[in-house]
């Protein structure tokens, strides 16, 4: 009697659990929540490095970076928190069909996309107040989830805490109007 064994593989489903609402921890990094960097990459305890620092006056700055744990420790995800926004830079990804990022913060703007030829599932997302910009590259985003949808997600998590705790103030009307 022969006994034949094959591999059997299990096909796994994607989680597709909305994303957080609120930014809780545990963090990734600071201000970044675990629970949503976990969901939008489909990995589970990944490598993080990086730091987000809103002391200093002008904006903050930081790089969050987030790795597969295993193999080649790919990056799947990065958040950039840079004092050098513009709102040129956002306007022309608008002007050239991005989509505008719904209303987060006040006097803020912003855009969003994915990559829909990558075949890694990947998305962006910029919003950009004064001189603080925020960028989420979702680089390898989780197989059967919307991978704009999340880093829109994400922005709506971390912008108020990373933009509004700068010290970029927020555009003002103009003066001597009426």
């Amino acid at each position: 009697m022969a006994l034949i064994s094959g591999c059997q593989h299990e096909e796994v489903k994607p989680d597709r659990t909305p994303m957080p609402t609120v930014a809780a921890p545990p963090y990734a990094c600071d201000y970044i929540p675990l629970k949503a960097v976990e969901l939008m990459t489909g990995e589970r305890d990944p490598l993080v490095r990086g730091y987000i620092d809103l002391d200093r006056p002008d904006a903050g700055d930081g790089d969050c970076a987030v790795y597969q744990r295993g193999g080649d420790r790919v990056k799947v995800l990065q958040v950039l928190l840079v004092p050098m926004g513009t709102e040129d830079r956002v306007k022309d990804q608008l002007e050239n069909g991005a989509s505008p990022l719904p209303a987060i913060v006040p006097g803020a703007i912003g855009y969003y996309g994915d990559n829909s030829s990558a075949e890694q599932n990947s998305a962006h997302a910029m919003l950009v107040r004064g001189n603080a910009e925020i960028l989420i590259k979702l680089e390898k985003g989780a197989e059967g989830r919307d991978n704009a949808a999340d880093v829109v997600a994400l922005m709506k998590l971390i912008a108020p805490k990373l933009i509004t705790s700068t010290g970029t103030p927020a555009p003002t009307p103009s003066a001597g109007k009426g």
